[in-house]
């Protein structure tokens, strides 16, 4: 990795570093900007509407790193602007796989690329994912040392793909063009941190929750909502590469669209083919293929036979192979997705299950509290009915208190007879509550 990075972005002299550091500094103190983690962000914004830095792998794993603007990506790669804006850093798009004339646009998570037929286009970054990619991507175009010959047999051009594989090994039979080949290793390296960031999450969440169950608090409950709030992003962004994959394996029409080393050769053999009927029609009207014809001397109902003949040619050669490849060829992609498309969907159903052990947590939680609020509940009921028992006492004693003579008062034992009177009713009113709350299931038994 770090052989990658000083091959990517070759070292500067410490003077030249120090000195260009310094200016920086100078130049955001004397302007007034702010500068985020030692990046000035203006200045990346201006330096983002210029020159941007692309790496380059080519078929062979050969990797090149060059400065090339907008448009001049746009006309390389034939991509309208909202396609390369999906690839700007300074913006957050949901992950996107498109499939256009002749690239493939791929954002998946931090790899942002642009697929080819014969090369794959990435920003330059100093991220460990998009150097592990190049890495990957690398060892497996070298490793199975797939490379094009091209030959002319008797006057016709054909394209031959010879395959350099190891003779002590078993050469597979499904083979993948380039294309596919750079999208499978940006889908596996997605799907691997996808996956590696919803074990990371599980390995945090259970014993988290499990925690909560025993002892709750709002430590643990704070936690908690943290942890449901990374899972509902995680889960967003896994769901949709799950549907972007499905969106493409239900679309004949788009991996069609992503055979693009499929369209190249048809491309080519179109117009040689236009070349060949040319050349044919121009030797049966008798007109030498070597001498010039004039544009005066050639009848216009010639030329307009002659472009009949050629559009009806294309139209036809187009046709045939466009039904060949969508029957035939999509079988390889359409495989390829549905590999992602399940491992993807493992991930999904992890980042469901945990959500559901959340949800179950937080319902036996709630379960709990009830049950608590049930006991409080029950406690404040037979406070109050001792309160009214008690409130009994103070009836007897304020009937007692008032100021007149009785001949009661004059009995030794009457205010202990009181008292064991009042006890004795006010236990009775007590328990008949308790007995009247038991039978209508408002207290346990």
């Amino acid at each position: 990795m770090s052989e990658l990075k000083e091959r990517l972005l070759p070292p500067r002299p410490a003077s030249a570093l120090n000195l260009r550091d310094a200016a920086a500094a100078s130049r955001s103190s004397a302007s007034g900007r702010t500068s985020l983690l030692g990046v000035d962000v203006l200045g990346l914004k201006k330096r983002g509407q210029g020159l941007r830095s692309w790496i380059r792998v080519d078929t062979s794993g050969n990797t090149q790193v060059m400065e090339v603007d907008k448009f001049t990506m746009m006309r390389r790669c034939d991509l309208p602007a909202r396609d390369l804006r999906l690839l700007d850093p300074l913006f957050v798009y949901p992950s996107t796989i498109l499939g256009r004339e002749k690239a493939i646009v791929v954002n998946l998570e931090q790899i942002r690329c642009i697929i080819t037929a014969d090369e794959v286009l990435l920003l330059n970054s100093l991220d460990n994912y998009v150097l592990r990619y190049v890495v990957e991507l690398q060892q497996r175009l070298k490793t199975s040392g797939v490379g094009e010959v091209w030959q002319q047999d008797n006057g016709q051009l054909s394209r031959r793909r010879r395959s350099f594989d190891n003779s002590f090994e078993n050469s597979s039979p499904d083979y993948l063009p380039f294309e596919f080949r750079a999208l499978e290793i940006a889908l596996e390296a997605a799907c691997t941190f996808l996956d590696s960031q919803a074990s990371e999450l599980e390995i945090e969440a259970y014993p988290l929750l499990d925690e909560l169950t025993s002892k709750i608090s709002t430590l643990n409950l704070e936690r908690v909502r943290r942890l449901k709030s990374r899972l509902v992003a995680l889960t967003r962004r896994v769901q949709k590469v799950r549907d972007e994959i499905e969106q493409l394996m239900d679309d004949d029409g788009d991996m069609a669209e992503m055979y693009l080393t499929e369209k190249k050769k048809r491309m080519e053999g179109s117009l040689y083919g236009d070349h060949q009927s040319l050349l044919g029609y121009r030797s049966n009207d008798g007109l030498s293929v070597s001498a010039p014809v004039s544009p005066v001397s050639s009848p216009p109902d010639s030329r307009s036979r002659l472009d009949r003949s050629v559009s009806i040619a294309r139209s036809r050669h187009d046709s045939a192979r466009s039904s060949e490849g969508v029957t035939e060829n999509i079988e390889e992609l359409e495989m390829l997705l549905e590999a992602y498309f399940v491992v993807i969907d493992s991930t999904l159903n992890k980042l469901t299950s945990l959500k559901e052990y959340i949800d179950d947590t937080e319902d036996f939680i709630n379960i709990q509290l009830d049950n608590v609020r049930n006991q409080l509940i029950q406690f404040e009921l037979l406070l109050t009915t001792a309160t009214f028992v008690v409130a009994i006492f103070g009836v007897v004693a304020g009937i007692f208190g008032m100021n007149f003579e009785i001949d009661f008062f004059s009995q030794p034992g009457a205010f202990r007879w009181v008292l064991i009177i009042t006890g004795i009713c006010g236990f009775v009113i007590f328990s008949a509550f308790v007995w009247f709350f038991k039978y209508r299931r408002l207290m346990p038994l």
